[in-house]
């Protein structure tokens, strides 16, 4: 997908699609596209990268990875505390508290950060 505000829509879009398809109920769903949309929102903001790809993984039967891959070594940064008054800074708070867990695979050229 191109790194582009359009793009987090067809992002939550791939994943409600993928959920749904694998019978995930409602709630998941919703809580994995909030998930995708800061994912991707985070490649845009904060790469330089010009696409990004959706990754929707079923691991066990209640365990769905989700993540965002980019070509940009730039490792995520979580900040604990952002201020009251910040525009941004929050995603990766919001990610943590919505999934079991989160994290980021190196790659050859890039990584996946995934929840």
């Amino acid at each position: 997908m191109p790194c582009e505000p359009s793009s987090v829509r067809r992002a939550r879009q791939l994943v409600s699609s993928a959920l749904c398809a694998w019978g995930m109920d409602d709630d998941l769903a919703a809580t994995g596209e909030l998930i995708v949309s800061e994912l991707m929102t985070n490649t845009i903001d904060h790469t330089r990268c010009r696409e990004a790809q959706v990754v929707v993984q079923r691991r066990l039967e209640n365990l769905v990875r989700i993540g965002v891959a980019d070509r940009d070594g730039n490792l995520p940064e979580m900040d604990d505390k952002p201020g009251d008054d910040a525009d941004c800074g929050r995603g990766l708070l919001l990610v943590d508290q919505l999934s079991y867990r989160w994290g980021y695979d190196l790659l050859r050229h890039g990584k996946v950060v995934w929840a």
